[in-house]
């Protein structure tokens, strides 16, 4: 009856020992600890710590936790270090190639990306928790960088002021990525889905094609901004200056470097093919460019290297309020980029291999081996995938492989480096296009479109935004659908009317299964967090589940069970929201009921008196004891017109259900 008050069911299971538990509410300190633990401390990081009661035992574990070399180094064996020695050789060699490319990338000069391949390994090496993730300088974030930074002054202008501010921007991002290890916020890496990494990445390797066809084609004079059109337009104008023997010189390089790869995908016993492609590359461009006096010919070398090893650029760090906003932009998402990039190629490994992985140590360890590299005239630098596989299939075992590489580049900075200095810039750039040519992953943007239409058009997002506006511009509006999508998922919770399965006696959606339900019974579950964003989409839902059920069944709905086992939380806004749905329902002759509430969500209806007002009696702990007080309650407003007292079950049709 419209106002009528609820009736008590309380009595009605006396003694039943699995009713809902309404007990003592945890204190504010409990809660604040359990939250804080569960948001930042979801792995439990420290048990093996707890474990130890001797204090010297605490001491070592606590030691091992904070420097991981120290977990493998006690147990490390020659026969490890063979291994680890022949992956740190191989990834040298591909390593070494691939940084003077890079380098050249980020608007740098060549001798920067070797400096790079020599400190950052050896902290990394110290403080990284993946075993078989090889560091150094990537495509994206060197043209990110140059980009970026390019804003405010180009590298041909004042060079030495172009390396301050990148080295600065190196010096941002490790800070950025030390402070999020620190302080346990990796959730912000998982901003970065994997269909905007996916678009991203598509995007940059198509942008970064193009901007080595400066290089492939000889051209002195080339377009500074990187929209697809801007430098196909460059192109077009300077086409006077192409010269073929530089073009035809770097399709050779370029067919070798993929038929290598090619090679090395049909065979792995292969993969040293591939390894030593780039190195081979370098030395036979180099070797031929000699020869025949390549500069007549228009081929461009890097030119002179200097040897020696890294030189402390402490004083070049430059925090000038003019340049400080480009560098703190360029730094911060070159810092997420890389760092997302990282720990996914590192944890795919360590998965394959089950080693340890510990995503907020490996921020920390990037942020050090970032924030070390700054100072000593190195730039940004991550695990490159190409590296890591390379490191992984040559038989790597510990992070001891990148101490190996770090020795080898040094040995390259003190004797070799000006053998380098005869690397055509063409064969860089045969090196770069053949490496960023597997980003482009056709088969997986297929498979957004075919399961996730949104994930889809996420992932073009990305990748039309890089190639047509901007790499960061790019990224931001990738990322901002994502969130876009989140948000969505917030305000509109995921929600299906139950019905139960004669044969099992379970209650599920009546849109996936084919079950029956009972005549003026309505079970509604709520799966996922009330808040303020979606407390009257959640009201209104309510309502036209039950317009629904009553013009597809004929029959009144005076009972309605709300199972809220899916949401794990609730505000104070959703708690008014679900008191005026309950009045205006009242008012109807409807009575609602909740099942198996989580604690949090029990003891925020406590604190706001919600289930004094409602009544104890209308919580219960399972969907069968909800539906077994509804149906006493049906059979006592009914009781005039029920003949045996029962009521028979209905089977809930596909029409009716899609039509809610």
């Amino acid at each position: 009856m419209p106002g009528k008050r609820m009736m008590d069911f309380s009595n009605c299971y006396p003694e039943d020992p699995h009713s809902l538990n309404f007990g003592a509410q945890r204190g504010f300190l409990k809660v604040l600890k359990s939250g804080l633990k569960e948001t930042l401390f979801p792995d439990d990081p420290f048990r093996e710590i707890k474990k130890e009661d001797k204090p010297l035992f605490k001491a070592i574990k606590w030691l091992q936790y904070l420097v991981p070399i120290f977990q493998w180094l006690p147990t490390y064996t020659w026969k490890l270090f063979i291994s680890d020695f022949f992956a740190g050789l191989t990834a040298t060699s591909i390593a070494v190639p691939q940084a003077i490319s890079y380098a050249k990338l980020a608007g740098l000069h060549p001798i920067i990306g070797l400096y790079t391949c020599f400190v950052p390994p050896i902290v990394y090496a110290i403080f990284g928790s993946s075993r078989h993730l090889s560091v150094g300088p990537i495509a994206s974030a060197s043209l990110l960088i140059s980009q970026t930074i390019s804003t405010v002054v180009r590298p041909e202008d004042d060079p030495v002021l172009y390396l301050h501010l990148v080295l600065t921007t190196t010096f941002v991002a490790g800070l950025f990525q030390a402070c999020l290890g620190v302080l346990r916020l990796g959730i912000l890496v998982d901003l970065l889905s994997h269909s905007t990494i996916t678009g991203f990445m598509g995007g940059a390797a198509v942008m970064l094609t193009l901007q080595q066809l400066k290089g492939m084609f000889g051209l002195k004079h080339f377009a500074h901004k990187t929209g697809v059109i801007t430098v196909l337009q460059s192109i077009w104008t300077y086409r006077h200056e192409i010269r073929w023997e530089t073009t035809v010189m770097g399709l050779i390089f370029l067919a070798y470097l993929q038929i290598t790869k090619h090679q090395r995908n049909r065979n792995r016993k292969l993969f040293w093919l591939s390894a030593m492609a780039p190195m081979t590359t370098v030395i036979v461009g180099g070797v031929f460019t000699y020869l025949v006096n390549g500069k007549r010919h228009g081929i461009q070398t890097v030119g002179h290297l200097s040897r020696g090893i890294n030189p402390l650029s402490i004083k070049a760090l430059k925090f000038d309020s003019t340049y400080l906003a480009p560098v703190l932009r360029a730094g911060f998402i070159t810092g997420v980029l890389s760092m997302a990039e990282g720990i996914a190629i590192g944890r795919s490994f360590a998965v394959v291999e089950n080693t340890p992985h510990d995503g907020n140590k490996e921020m920390i360890a990037f942020g050090l081996m970032n924030m070390c590299g700054s100072i000593t005239s190195c730039y940004l630098t991550t695990g490159p995938f190409s590296k890591t596989a390379v490191n992984y299939i040559a038989g790597c075992k510990t992070a001891m492989s990148n101490l190996v590489q770090a020795f080898l580049v040094a040995f390259t900075l003190e004797f070799l480096a000006p053998l380098f200095g005869y690397t055509p810039l063409v064969v860089l750039s045969a090196i770069i296009i053949s490496a960023v040519l597997g980003f482009l992953n056709y088969a997986e943007v297929v498979r957004l479109y075919k399961v996730d239409k949104f994930d889809f058009v996420i992932c073009m997002a990305g990748f039309f935004g890089v190639i047509f506006i901007a790499l960061d511009v790019g990224l931001m509006i990738s990322v901002g659908l994502s969130i876009l999508r989140a948000l969505l998922y917030v305000a509109r919770p995921d929600s299906c009317k139950l019905g139960k399965l004669p044969e099992l006696g379970l209650y599920r959606d009546a849109e996936q299964y084919t079950v029956s339900t009972l005549p003026g019974i309505l079970i509604v579950q709520l799966g996922s967090p009330m808040y303020f964003a979606n407390s009257n989409y959640v009201k209104e839902r309510i309502m036209r589940y039950i317009r629904c059920e009553e013009d597809s069944t004929g029959v009144t709905v005076e009972q309605i069970i709300l199972d809220l086992s899916g949401v794990t939380s609730i505000d104070t806004t959703s708690l008014e929201g679900l008191w005026e749905t309950n009045k205006i329902i009242e008012n109807n002759g409807i009575q609602l009921k909740f099942v198996n509430p989580r604690i949090e969500v029990v003891e925020k209806m406590m604190a706001a008196k919600f289930v004094s007002r409602i009544g104890k009696e209308s919580f219960f702990l399972t969907l069968e004891d909800a539906v077994k007080a509804s149906q006493i309650a049906l059979r006592k407003s009914r009781a005039s017109n029920s003949e045996d007292g029962m009521i028979k079950g209905t089977t809930i049709h596909q029409s009716a259900v899609d039509s809610c």
